[in-house]
């Protein structure tokens, strides 16, 4: 029976998340490149909010959440990826119900995840990807890497994920370490910018950084505690340690920078709060304070050390340091949430015990980051081999935005 609570909350936590990407992550990738290579961000995520509406009608969708074949406890092919049973909304209707709220708003709901997960990536090869290489390579991508981690972990009784015992409440391993290990594996596949890292690169305009993350803030709200599906304590919970998590993570990078550099910088902070808004995604709804405390101290150290010592020790150029937040944030917040759930941290979710649920979150987070990383290595080769990943060096020279887009966001 549909509630018309749970509907009103569902439907503004739609919009929440839809306004994490545009123009949420817009802003904060866009502050973040040089001028010349602002409008690709920002054409990236528009672009990818319009190509992944269509692709989630078509199949997208189906292949998620359709349960046809599966039964709990037994492994077969549905266990792995849905059915095209619900393509193009086959028979879902005004009258369709999802738990408390109408399907076609659980569909919608559902899109803005699978339309800011792709998105995520843009940031690793911003500034040398040719553009129609990105829209070949994003399409494969969410087929073949998004969809089935979706239904495995979300997809019901029966999803392999799902049968294990998996904690991800809002997307730890279906968005965050996605799109954080495919980032990295991008990253390498296109290698360094042009005069990277000898020539100075710096942000061409933080104000929109944190005006961007001040929106992917507000927003994270609809997409945890929007998780819970419903108006109620869950999602009140899930909005609590979201804010904690993202709080203590933002002092936590600003402290570290500060002992390590002498100075605390802006950009640092608010990369520090997504940090943390990453990690507390996928035990959102399984943890309380002390737990978002714990998780946001330690993706605040870790993501620094990641996207701060370990990228410059190891010379890979992921631009926007997708991977050091994202991929590392998510992979941690989905080990530490085995953790964090336990009842003698104030958790919701201490039923298979700390051990066990650890190895269980371990694991998943593995398996994903493996899978994603292999399927990513493949749909690059195919896609460089189509029509090629990276632009011409003088079209790298000139900016994204002239080269690829004939267009420029500034009057220079």
């Amino acid at each position: 029976m549909i509630d018309r609570g749970d509907t009103a909350w569902l439907l503004t936590s739609t919009a929440l998340v839809l306004f994490m990407t545009i123009p949420g992550l817009s802003l904060f990738y866009g502050g973040l490149v040089r001028t010349k290579n602002v409008l690709s961000l920002l054409m990236h995520c528009f672009v990818l909010t319009a190509l992944v509406t269509l692709l989630w009608l078509v199949y997208g969708y189906s292949l998620a959440f359709d349960t046809t074949g599966m039964t709990a406890g037994v492994v077969n092919l549905n266990s792995f990826i849905g059915s095209l049973e619900k393509a193009f909304l086959r028979g879902v209707g005004v009258d369709s119900v999802w738990g408390t709220i109408p399907e076609p708003l659980f569909f919608a709901y559902q899109l803005t995840f699978a339309i800011i997960t792709p998105a995520l990536i843009v940031g690793a090869f911003a500034e040398r990807m040719k553009f129609s290489a990105m829209l070949w390579f994003m399409t494969g991508w969410l087929t073949f890497v998004y969809l089935p981690i979706c239904h495995m972990t979300w997809g019901g009784a029966g999803g392999f994920f799902a049968d294990l015992g998996v904690l991800d409440f809002a997307g730890g391993i279906v968005v965050h370490i996605t799109a954080g290990i495919a980032a990295l594996v991008m990253a390498l596949q296109l290698g360094a910018r042009r005069g990277w890292p000898s020539t100075p690169m710096p942000p061409h305009n933080l104000t929109l950084t944190v005006a961007g993350t001040g929106m992917l803030w507000v927003g994270w709200f609809g997409f945890n505690a929007g998780s819970a599906l419903g108006a109620n304590g869950a999602a009140a919970m899930a909005l609590v340690v979201t804010q904690v998590s993202a709080a203590t993570a933002a002092l936590t990078w600003m402290a570290v920078e500060w002992l390590r550099s002498g100075r605390p910088s802006v950009l640092g902070i608010v990369t520090g709060s997504v940090a943390g808004l990453a990690a507390i995604t996928p035990a959102s709804g399984f943890v309380g304070p002390i737990g978002a405390i714990g998780i946001g101290a330690a993706s605040g150290a870790v993501c620094y050390w990641a996207s701060v010592i370990l990228k410059a020790r190891l010379g890979y150029d992921d631009t926007l340091d997708v991977f050091g937040v994202h991929g590392v944030g998510g992979f941690l917040g989905t080990v530490l949430a085995g953790l964090f759930a336990s009842e003698i941290f104030g958790g919701l979710k201490g039923d298979l015990g700390i051990g066990r649920q650890l190895g269980i979150q371990l694991l998943a987070a593995s398996l994903t980051a493996l899978y994603a990383g292999g399927a990513t290595w493949v749909l690059a080769k195919v896609v460089d081999a189509l029509v090629g990943l990276r632009i011409e060096s003088l079209g790298e020279e000139q900016g994204l935005d002239l080269h690829q887009h004939g267009e420029s966001g500034y009057n220079l």
